[in-house]
């Protein structure tokens, strides 16, 4: 098995949505609302549209849920879906939280991807597995994906 680059992800973000306490956790809805990826083999846009439906848990680790779609370079349209964990201290967590700059590598952000499209040019995706290794901004989330080969 190897880790092929695929894209990196730039997904921008509307403010954060707080339901509140659930029996899994504190329940946060993140809307997206653009952004753009580039790779080797696979370039576009991020569609406004789609969230990601988080858990935040009691110990701070947070579940991301994403669902959106995606506009490649040459007009075919991508389902994206990414499941994943984030953490790290809690002073670290805090700082991210407050919407403070903060090296990625003071916690760990690992997501794993799966696509889905019927456009005969990226049908491959359908097959493909990908992890990424993400990064949170205030506004954003960057991420560099890389298939399972």
């Amino acid at each position: 098995m190897n880790l092929e680059p695929l894209a990196v992800f730039r997904v921008e973000l509307d403010p954060i949505l707080d339901l509140g306490d659930s029996q899994w956790g504190r329940r946060r809805v993140i809307n997206i609302v653009g952004g753009s990826f580039e790779g080797p083999r696979l370039a576009g846009t991020v569609l406004p549209g789609g969230a990601d439906w988080q858990v935040v848990h009691a110990d701070g680790m947070a579940s991301i849920d994403t669902r959106y779609t995606l506009r490649t370079h040459d007009g075919a349209h991508l389902y994206i879906s990414t499941t994943g964990v984030r953490h790290g201290p809690r002073e670290v967590m805090e700082r991210l939280a407050a919407g403070e700059p903060v090296d990625p590598a003071e916690y760990y952000f690992r997501l794993f991807c799966r696509f889905e499209t019927g456009d005969d040019r990226y049908l491959w995706l359908n097959r493909t597995l990908a992890v990424a290794s993400g990064a949170r901004t205030a506004d954003a989330v960057r991420y560099d994906a890389y298939a399972l080969t």
